[in-house]
């Protein structure tokens, strides 16, 4: 990948011991490549854009799995069937969660999408679901073009790849005209939903206060205040929430059954294990090495897992 057109640096935990596949359709000047693939994460550089920059449009269409990406202070989060949009020619990151993930992923030059590239570019970092509307037409037809390609001839290639640019298109200037639509209250749950990935991203990161992340998503800390107020929640329940949840999770993992419990819950934000423990009995009613002592206990670990989740 750090040697294509549009260059990249990927990075993953499980280097040792990787999977993917991929197939590459190549319909004219439109590419379409079905892939699955371990955890991993793609990063795009400037330096790498100096490099070499094919000035594409990429969509990823995700069929399984989860994945998130930022550019600069951008953030978006996707789920199965979304449609992911991003281009060549601004830096950004992507990763996918711990669950291996398959996509269907399309690149289009940008001078196909025949919209004002000022506006065509308002697109990029927007999730589009793919279910429904011009989405689902979109995933509908890379879904099965990508199912089997033995009924088509190599003259067909070139009027596909009309076929997906057209549908490109299509979505973009739907999101661009549905934006205008998009009422108050549709925008602040989305940004909710933003807030709330950005938290899980930084769970470890001691500095994760409120003015960090009001500051991270261009908005004042009482506007975030009543973000959370409306969902009956306080941003900081809402953190200590997460962090307990990963703890717990650390509590459970058998490769980290030699790492005391104070350090998991240091490594969570939580500096005092006393603090540590009276937020674990209070969240889940068992002391955390009890816990850690029960899901260790054969037999039994299953139904205290059961009991927590």
């Amino acid at each position: 990948m750090g040697r294509t057109h549009a260059p990249m640096d990927l990075a993953s935990e499980r280097a040792g011991d990787y999977y993917a596949h991929q197939r590459l359709i190549a319909l004219g000047d439109v590419v379409v490549w079905p892939a699955t693939f371990d955890s991993l994460v793609f990063r795009r550089t400037r330096k790498l854009i100096r490099q070499s920059d094919p000035e594409v449009y990429h969509l990823s269409l995700l069929l399984q799995g989860q994945a998130g990406a930022t550019w600069d202070r951008q953030e978006a989060n996707y789920q199965s069937h979304d449609i992911h949009i991003n281009t060549s020619s601004r830096p950004y990151e992507i990763y996918t969660g711990s669950e291996p993930v398959t996509i269907v992923g399309v690149e289009v030059p940008r001078t196909l999408v025949t919209l004002p590239k000022g506006r065509a570019d308002r697109v990029v970092g927007q999730p589009v679901p793919g279910r429904d509307g011009v989405g689902a037409l979109l995933s509908q037809f890379l879904s099965l073009l990508v199912s089997d390609t033995a009924g088509y001839l190599p003259q067909d290639a070139a009027r596909l790849g009309l076929v997906v640019t057209d549908l490109v298109t299509a979505v973009f200037a739907h999101v661009l005209d549905a934006d205008r639509l998009v009422t108050p209250e549709t925008r602040d749950r989305n940004l909710v939903l933003a807030v709330k990935a950005f938290i899980r991203r930084h769970l470890e990161d001691p500095e994760l206060t409120p003015g960090r992340i009001a500051a991270a998503h261009h908005i004042s800390r009482s506007h975030l205040y009543r973000l959370f107020g409306a969902e009956e929640l306080t941003i900081g329940a809402y953190i200590r929430d997460q962090r307990l949840e990963s703890a717990r999770h650390d509590l459970t993992d058998p490769a980290l059954c030699g790492v005391p419990i104070h350090a998991v819950a240091a490594r969570w934000g939580f500096p005092r294990p006393a603090d540590f423990t009276r937020a674990f009995r209070t969240r889940y009613g068992i002391a955390p090495s009890e816990f850690r002592r029960t899901q260790g206990a054969g037999g039994g670990a299953a139904g205290a897992a059961g009991t927590l989740r």
